[in-house]
């Protein structure tokens, strides 16, 4: 009881109730406590593996799936045509001179050894000169020779002026066989007329022509890397050349065969044979070079059409996991692999192509192994933590 109510004097109800319950209140929640939420033991930490406890919720946030064997796809490589150097020239002219006429245009068919141009040259002219003068001294060189041997054997010429004339004799042979070569490899002969004819060593296309009537030609425009007067090549094989990776490799061998796809063609697969593959990677792409011949009988391929290049892989059947699966990491690609109940483990893996969503795993995981498709990042989160910096 209040004092108001031991004094006789009325106290409100309400007001009673209020005190009473601001009273005992304070009892009643001393003695009750409200329930703990059960919470589940952390993820264990060993190395590079995760072990959770069997109730942990956050199993449930991961999804795993196995990683496949199926069998190895085609590479594709991307190149472009070019002309076959080994059937191709450059044509340079190896005197000075100035032009006096253009014999072929570009998109000419000639024969080896047909004129291209001819050219008003007075060093062929020289050419020409040497080759008649070494002529006319061995002429007179054999004449003495032969008068000094019928001298010799008469008594009358001593053995020392036959001995110099046999060495006139064979140093002037040897000049006139020197000169005549010369003017041979260059196709000159008869008179001194200094028109040096430009001729074509092999038969085929002209596809290039950087030369005009009047122009003046010297002889070391091809060391100040002047485009070639005339570039003629014979069409009927092309070179391919492409880029490849240095995971591409194992599927490449010399003698190898390619599909070879034009854009322009869709429909048509044209085949093209592995002749050589580089040695060492481009320092700056990390490619590597990679030429087949392919046959162009038909001529319907063009220099320096892009292509695509297909090769079957020399693998066969290879391992392939889900690409959200992968995790890059300081240059290099992990997953996690299930090993046990709860316990994942974080492994290295090498990979090679990827297509419809899935990458192939050269090395780092067998086929059968679940991976972790969904929830990788959460792992990785827990087994390196980020640091607090304080």
């Amino acid at each position: 009881m209040s004092l108001n109510v031991l004094r006789g004097n009325p106290v409100p109800s309400w007001r009673f109730v209020m005190l009473l319950a601001a009273f005992f209140l304070p009892l009643f929640t001393g003695c009750t406590e409200a329930p703990k939420p059960d919470v589940a033991p952390p993820a264990k930490i060993d190395g590079e593996s995760i072990t959770f406890a069997k109730a942990s919720p956050q199993l449930a946030s991961l999804i795993l799936e196995a990683a496949v064997q199926r069998e190895a796809g085609a590479i594709r490589l991307n190149g472009r045509l070019s002309w076959n150097e080994d059937n191709t020239v450059r044509m340079f002219t190896p005197f000075a001179g100035r032009v006096g006429s253009i014999l072929v245009q570009p998109g000419d068919q000639v024969r080896q050894g047909q004129n291209l141009a001819l050219i008003a040259s007075p060093d062929f002219g020289q050419a020409q000169a040497e080759t008649r003068r070494a002529q006319g001294e061995i002429a007179f060189a054999r004449q003495n020779l032969a008068r000094v041997k019928d001298l010799h054997e008469n008594g009358v010429a001593a053995t020392k002026e036959l001995n110099a004339a046999e060495a006139d004799y064979a140093r002037s042979e040897a000049e006139f066989k020197r000169t005549e070569a010369r003017l041979k490899m260059y196709g000159g002969g008869g008179d001194i007329d200094q028109s040096y004819s430009l001729k074509s060593p092999l038969g085929g296309v002209v596809v290039e022509k950087n030369i005009n009537p009047g122009q003046e030609l010297r002889p070391d425009q091809m060391v100040a890397n002047a485009p070639a007067l005339f570039v003629i090549t014979n069409p009927a094989s092309l070179w391919v050349l492409l880029d490849a990776a240095e995971k591409d490799l194992p599927s490449l061998a010399v003698g190898g065969i390619l599909s070879i796809h034009v854009p322009v063609y869709p429909n048509d697969v044209f085949k093209a044979k592995i002749a050589t593959i580089s040695d060492f990677l481009d320092p700056v792409t990390r490619t590597i070079k990679v030429r087949a011949v392919i046959d162009n009988t038909s001529r319907k391929l063009k220099g320096e059409m892009f292509i695509t290049a297909d090769a079957k892989s020399a693998q066969g059947s290879v391992v392939k996991v889900p690409a959200r699966a992968v995790m890059f990491q300081g240059g290099r690609y992990y997953l996690f692999v299930e090993d046990g109940e709860g316990r994942f483990v974080r492994r290295e893996i090498v990979t090679g192509d990827s297509d419809e969503g899935y990458v192939t795993v050269l090395s780092g995981v067998e086929a059968g192994k679940r991976v972790v498709a969904e929830g990788a990042l959460l792992l990785q989160q827990i087994l390196q933590p980020r640091r607090v910096v304080k």
